[in-house]
């Protein structure tokens, strides 16, 4: 004799349409069988609290149920197709949302982040950023991530790791000098608008970090990756310090510290001075000075040596006279 099924307390039965709604929410349409599957019960438990959810509702301000005041089905669907599809939430749709700007915001970051080699799970992604889209309190604005001119290199170390196979390609070093590097790509970070990869370099036999507009002719191997990100220990910081970098003393506003820290050697002084911080930043080339300072207008001023500051100075000068040409 087969056993009869336990009774669900009115609790259980509570819990389990808390779960239900927000997933029928979560599909415009889905059939009784799909949500069944789901959540792993019966057929028969999804029909009744379907019908338990037309029933539900509050109370508008005259304390009575009117129209609109309680959940609504596609009666239709569901008796003749055994689909389920909301016409009208209640309750848990006044629950805080995110505003149409708000939304947009996300969204444009999740493009951010679908574009990184080490999000390969894009599907997860896509669905993250259509839920966004139905749960903000309006229709987000279209938004999407400028195109840069490293894009064909991103998408070429995106599938490079996807296939886990080397890349290889040219690289202008700091020192101006060209060599072509082959590479395991582990992680591709971004610094303001400069973008880097960081990975392991077979010639150097260490992990080493390039920046995405230094690299030229980059081709995809067929040679499998000997280091994965799991094989490697990746320091924090981005930029690693080595015995060509030339040393910088800057004054910087103090809350503005914390930016550099990828600059700041380990072993640097930081005194006050005229109400800033005096430090030193360590650079690979007076190239990446100019930028890093332009990035920081007016929080951080080069003090020596007094070639660095001649350099920025000029370099500054000639952005400013750009714009009044």
């Amino acid at each position: 004799m087969a056993e009869r099924a336990k009774p669900r307390q009115a609790q259980d039965k509570l819990a389990f349409l808390l779960s239900l709604v927000p997933y029928l929410m979560d599909h415009d349409r889905v059939s009784v069988a799909t949500a069944a599957a789901h959540f792993g019960v019966p057929q028969e438990q999804i029909r009744e609290a379907v019908r338990l959810i037309g029933v539900s509702g509050i109370p508008g301000d005259t304390a009575t149920y009117q129209h609109g005041d309680l959940f609504d089905i596609a009666w239709d669907d569901f008796d003749d197709n055994d689909e389920i599809v909301l016409t009208n939430l209640v309750a848990i749709d006044d629950s805080p949302r995110f505003s149409a700007r708000e939304a947009a915001a996300l969204i444009a970051g999740l493009q951010y982040l679908s574009a990184l080699p080490e999000h390969a799970d894009r599907d997860a992604i896509a669905t993250l950023t259509a839920k966004l889209s139905r749960g903000a309190s309006a229709e987000p604005s279209q938004v999407a991530v400028e195109a840069s001119e490293t894009d064909d290199t991103l998408a070429l170390a995106r599938e490079s790791v996807t296939k886990g196979v080397q890349l290889s390609f040219d690289y202008l070093n700091s020192q101006g000098h060209a060599e072509r590097r082959r590479v395991d790509p582990l992680r591709v970070e971004s610094v303001d608008a400069d973008w880097y990869l960081r990975g392991w370099d077979h010639l150097r036999e260490a992990v080493r970090t390039f920046r995405l507009d230094r690299i030229s002719n980059p081709e995809i191997t067929t040679e499998a990756i000997t280091h994965g990100a799991t094989d490697v220990s990746l320091p924090d910081k981005l930029f690693e310090g080595s015995v060509d970098d030339l040393i910088v003393t800057i004054d910087v506003i103090a809350s503005a510290a914390p930016l550099l820290a990828d600059y700041i050697p380990e072993n640097a002084e930081t005194i006050e001075h005229d109400g800033r911080l005096r430090t030193t930043v360590r650079v690979s080339h007076y190239h990446g000075l100019k930028r890093l300072i332009a990035s920081m207008p007016g929080v951080a001023t080069v003090i020596e040596p007094a070639e660095a500051r001649a350099i920025v100075a000029e370099w500054a000068a000639a952005g400013a006279a750009r714009y009044a040409s």
